[in-house]
């Protein structure tokens, strides 16, 4: 049994950065990966179901939904597989974060904070293998940011291969606790940097109470029984992959043999006719072979 919770599972994620008595947590996390940018000092967890604008439309459920101390919009989500349009989701994601924030009367001139998405992928986007993608507001011309009020960051785990003895940043070093906790034997980094001490106690198995335990390993089997399901299925386009290939090579074969035939048929009938001194340039224009191919016979 594993000593620490597995972040990829829904609970184990939201146990670490999405309650109340471990938001220091996040906040820490936050300020790791926007280091030289800002600093956030507090945050308020929103709800993360976020309700449709217009009848008949599916609610918004997020991972972390939260907001800074100065306003700022932050969204927070791991996603174990690839989806389609997963890119396009984030957008809609960060624009309806963005719209939400309309408000009526006079008043109001679109004075917008910011919002940010942090998206932890345990796959890989088929266009990008970077580790982390930032997206950003610029002009295509001189690069130069056009505003900041829209944030993408996407941080594609399985890039990250970095030893613990490796690691250079308090960012780093949270990329390896996070992408290997439930193989650790021992929490990484708490000499460091005390936020560690904090993450040890939350993410001990042994600290769950009956309760938690409970929804923490119903988590755990959801997740494996998702892993089970993707591998399938990449076994399955796999093996569909090598039968379409040996078809389209029995396919080749046929054709190949097909042209050998007529070759092989034009050849015979080039000799007889060559037998019967008639002109090679005759030859060649029944059987479609060249004079050197009607020389050799």
């Amino acid at each position: 049994m594993s000593k620490f919770i597995n972040p990829f599972t829904d609970y184990g994620f939201k146990k670490i950065f999405g309650q109340e008595i471990s938001k220091d947590l996040l906040i820490d996390f936050l300020n790791d990966l926007l280091e030289g940018e800002r600093v956030i000092t507090d945050l308020i967890f929103l709800n993360n179901e976020q309700l449709p604008e217009w009848e008949d439309a599916r609610a918004l459920i997020y991972d972390i939904y939260c907001t800074t101390d100065t306003g700022e919009k932050i969204i927070v989500e791991m996603q174990n597989k690839s989806q389609v349009h997963f890119k396009e989701r984030a957008l809609f994601y960060l624009s309806h974060a963005v719209t939400r924030q309309g408000q009526t009367g006079e008043d109001w001139r679109f004075d917008l904070k910011a919002v940010y998405g942090v998206f932890f992928m345990n796959f890989l986007l088929k266009d990008n293998v970077k580790f982390r993608t930032d997206v950003i507001l610029a002009d295509r011309e001189t690069g130069e940011q056009f505003t900041d009020k829209m944030r993408q960051i996407f941080l594609a785990l399985p890039v990250f291969n970095k030893a613990e003895e490796n690691c250079e940043t308090d960012f780093e070093r949270w990329i390896y606790t996070l992408k290997n906790m439930d193989t650790l034997k021992r929490m990484p980094f708490k000499a460091r940097k005390a936020v560690f001490e904090k993450l040890e106690e939350i993410a001990d198995v042994a600290s769950l109470n009956a309760e938690e335990h409970e929804l923490y390993w119903k988590s755990v089997n959801a997740y494996r029984t998702a892993l089970s399901v993707q591998e399938a299925s990449k076994k399955e386009g796999r093996e569909e992959g090598r039968e379409e290939g040996r078809e389209e090579g029995r396919e080749e074969g046929r054709k190949e043999g097909i042209e050998e035939g007529k070759k092989l048929q034009s050849l015979a009938i080039a000799r007889t006719m060559k037998q019967n001194n008639m002109p090679i340039s005759i030859i060649a224009q029944y059987t479609g072979l060249s004079s050197e191919e009607i020389d050799a016979l």
